[in-house]
């Protein structure tokens, strides 16, 4: 029948492998979040920028045929995500149902235009790129009028670039911040056994026999808090993609694939170097100093 001393060590232990996989599993998942988030950061950006439209109100003598034609063109540029025609007796009704009065019965006649409605791939929704295409569609003399929002393209290219760029360096941070808690769960957990490791190297075990068990016990906590880590991210990606179904984060295997790999490698890598240094900091301790 076990002690209650060896029972309290037993619990002990427990607690130990457990902060050990409680840290690896949060530094881990943030990281493998981050990552995440890196990998598909120009298809989220992308998907910001095709949301922002550009409407192309026609002349009143543009014809069904003019039209037909147009859209052939809209259909084989490279640049065109989708369009939609608006014809103006439906754009008169949902202007009414905007201001809850019939001002075409009041004026007589629908002020209104035809117009497309167009969202551009997310690429050519840059300053320079989509001005262009202002000009190009401006050349056609049956376009009356060409409206987008400038200063939101503007805005959007610009805030992507910052956030981007604090995404990095979060990352950076979080990578180092992330070696430090594993390291340092991973030294206490080395320092509970500094005397059986003393004790080992007393009767004449060489340094490699004496790593060995700690660096494998050390590595299959890295491999558990990894399996959960890339539990959580998974559950991110699914979340995200069952919110913004257009991204396909799911459907981009390969990216998952990357991401999950690197939670796994990195989480063996991290506890490997941690507890070689830290059972070699002991193993080159005098007995006097263990105490």
């Amino acid at each position: 029948m076990a002690s209650s001393f060896e029972r309290y060590q037993k619990r002990r232990l427990i607690s130990s492998y457990f902060s050990v996989i409680l840290s690896i599993f949060l530094v881990l998942f943030l990281l493998g979040s981050l990552g995440l988030f890196l990998i598909n950061s120009e298809k989220i950006s992308n998907n910001f920028r095709e949301n922002i439209p550009m409407s192309l109100y026609f002349k009143d003598k543009a014809t069904p045929e003019d039209f037909a034609k147009f859209e052939e063109a809209l259909k084989s540029a490279p640049y065109i995500k989708d369009f939609k025609f608006v014809h103006k007796d439906s754009a008169a009704i949902d202007q009414q149902e905007v201001i809850g009065e019939d001002f075409v019965h009041f004026l007589g006649f629908n002020p209104l235009q035809n117009s497309y409605d167009i969202h551009f791939k997310g690429e050519y929704v840059i300053k320079d790129s989509i001005k262009s295409i202002e000009i190009v569609f401006k050349e056609n003399e049956l376009i009356e009028d060409v409206v987008y929002d400038q200063q939101l393209v503007e805005l959007v290219n610009e805030n992507i670039t910052k956030i981007t760029f604090w995404v990095l360096v979060v990352s950076g941070v979080f990578a180092f911040i992330s070696f430090l808690l594993i390291n340092s769960s991973l030294r206490l957990s080395v320092y509970a056994k500094r005397f059986i490791i003393k004790t080992m190297q007393m009767v004449g075990a060489t340094k490699s026999f004496i790593r060995k068990p700690f660096i494998w016990t050390s590595v299959k906590l890295g491999m558990i808090g990894s399996i959960l880590a890339i539990l959580g991210v998974l559950g991110i990606a699914y979340y995200v993609d069952s919110k913004f179904p257009t991204l396909l984060i799911l459907e981009d295997t390969q990216s998952l694939f990357i991401v999950c790999g690197g939670i796994f490698i990195v989480g063996i890598i991290i506890t490997y170097i941690s507890t070689f240094f830290a059972t070699q900091r002991f193993l080159n301790l005098k007995s006097d100093d263990l105490y």
